[in-house]
C-alpha cells in the first residue's frame, strides 16, 4: 500500500474484528447481566473499529489514484463485515444499541481520551501478531534449510558409500592384475627352463649322432680298406 499508517489502521481493525465476531454467538447463550456486559463491550469495540474504518477512510483520500481502488475495496468489504455482524447482534441480543455520544455528537472512539490506552493496546497486539507471522516464517524456512543440509548430508553419504565400493573394486582388481603378474613371471621362468632343456637335448642329440657317424665310418675303414 502507499500509506504506512493505513496498514497499521487495517491490522488494528482486524484484531478488533477478532473480537467483535466472537460477540453475537456469546450473547446468545447469556442473559441479564452478563449480556448486557457483552453488549456494552461489542458496543465499545465497534465505535473502536467505526473510527479505525474512518482513519482508513482518511488515509484512502490522501493516497495516489493508483493504490485508491484497491483500498476502497478493503472499505467496502471491512463495512459490510461490520454491518453484519451488527445485524447478528441485535438478532441475538434485542438491548443492543449505538455507542454513547460525547458532547459534539459523535461516538466515543479510537481517539477519545478514555480508549487511547486500548488503542495503544490494540496497535501492541497488530505488532505482535505480525511478529508472530514473521517468526513463523522464519521458524519455517529454518525447518527447510535443516530438511535440506539433511538431504545434502545423506547425498554426501551415498557418494562416499558409493566411492568405497568403487574403491573396493579397485582393490581387487589391482591384486587380480599382482595375481596375474606373478602367473606370467612363473609362465617365463618354466618356458625359459623348457627352452635350455630343449637345447640340451639338441646338444645331446647332435653329440650322438656325431658318435654313430665316427663309429659307422671307423667299422667301414676297418673293414674295406685295412687289409
Amino acid at each position: 500500500m502507499s500509506s504506512e499508517e493505513f496498514e497499521k489502521l487495517q491490522e488494528i481493525f482486524r484484531s478488533l474484528y477478532e473480537e467483535l465476531k466472537l460477540i453475537p454467538d456469546r450473547a446468545a447463550k447469556c442473559h441479564g447481566e452478563e449480556r448486557k456486559r457483552l453488549v456494552r463491550s461489542f458496543d465499545e469495540r465497534q465505535g473502536e473499529a467505526e473510527e479505525v474504518l474512518q482513519g482508513m477512510e482518511d488515509e484512502l483520500r490522501a493516497a495516489p489514484a493508483s493504490y485508491r481502488n484497491a483500498m476502497s475495496t478493503k472499505l467496502r468489504l471491512y463495512r459490510r463485515d461490520i454491518g453484519k455482524l451488527q445485524r447478528d447482534m441485535k438478532t441475538f441480543a434485542p438491548g443492543f444499541g449505538p455507542a454513547p455520544l460525547t458532547s459534539h455528537g459523535d461516538r466515543q472512539g479510537l481517539y477519545s481520551p478514555e480508549n487511547q490506552q486500548s488503542t495503544h493496546l490494540q496497535s501492541q497486539r497488530a505488532l505482535l501478531l505480525q511478529g508472530t507471522e514473521y517468526l513463523n516464517n522464519a521458524t519455517q524456512s529454518i525447518e527447510r534449510s535443516q530438511r535440506i543440509a539433511v538431504e545434502t548430508e545423506q547425498i554426501g553419504t551415498d557418494i562416499i558409500e558409493e566411492l568405497g565400493g568403487q574403491r573396493e573394486q579397485l582393490d581387487r582388481t589391482r591384486d587380480r592384475l599382482v595375481n596375474t603378474g606373478e602367473n606370467l613371471s612363473r609362465s617365463r621362468k618354466v618356458l625359459r627352463a623348457m627352452s635350455r632343456r630343449l637345447m640340451t637335448n639338441k646338444l645331446l642329440l647332435a653329440v650322438i649322432i656325431l658318435m654313430e657317424l665316427a663309429i659307422l665310418g671307423a667299422v667301414i675303414y676297418l673293414k674295406f680298406f685295412r687289409k
